[in-house]
């Protein structure tokens, strides 16, 4: 089994693939992408999974552990393994801030985007990638809302064990939650 963190970028991956270790899984990074002001905790990613729709068969590194893959890499993923995806969930207007926000702090913020014509294509997009998961028989996916992850973490890490049928250490993934971090929130 392959277990995969996702959800559009600046959904609270990090945050879960945090949780998850916490809870005792192996996570599958490379330590490339370190803390900074816009995950002070890190990110706990490994690049190579951006290959993915080139080198499908990388995916495998992953068995038995967890990885982060944004959304869009979710529709490369070959048949051959089982998946066991966690899908994080956050508003759109609450992502598109955090990721102007990221820009910002980074300097590659372009003043003037339409966010309104982002959220059409991230919601398109969205569509896409939940009717691929739900078509897939070798795909088990669990939609995690993000404001539930802050604000009933106990239920949800109780659902997490369930859907992964592996004991997680509840205390310490809970322990992982801190609402200061919930910076970036809609109008």
């Amino acid at each position: 089994m392959i277990t995969i963190v996702s959800g559009l970028p600046r959904s609270g991956t990090s945050l879960m693939m945090q949780m998850l270790v916490a809870g005792g899984m192996t996570p599958l990074s490379d330590g490339e992408r370190v803390p900074d002001a816009d995950n002070p905790r890190g990110y706990l990613e490994w690049e190579r999974v951006k290959t993915l729709p080139n080198d499908p068969g990388c995916i495998a590194e992953a068995e038995g552990k967890v990885v982060k893959a944004i959304s869009r890499l979710l529709l490369s993923l070959p048949a051959g393994h089982e998946y066991r995806i966690i899908f994080m969930q956050r508003p759109l207007p609450e992502v598109l801030a955090s990721q102007e926000q990221m820009m910002k702090r980074r300097g590659t913020y372009k003043p003037g985007g339409n966010s309104a014509v982002m959220a059409a294509a991230f919601e398109k997009h969205l569509h896409e990638v939940y009717a691929w998961m739900d078509s897939k028989s070798y795909v088990k996916a669990f939609r995690v809302p993000y404001h539930d992850v802050l604000k009933t973490s106990s239920e949800v890490v109780q659902q997490l064990s369930e859907f992964l049928g592996i004991p997680l250490n509840a205390e310490a993934m809970v322990q992982q939650v801190d609402a200061s971090l919930y910076r970036n929130r809609a109008g």
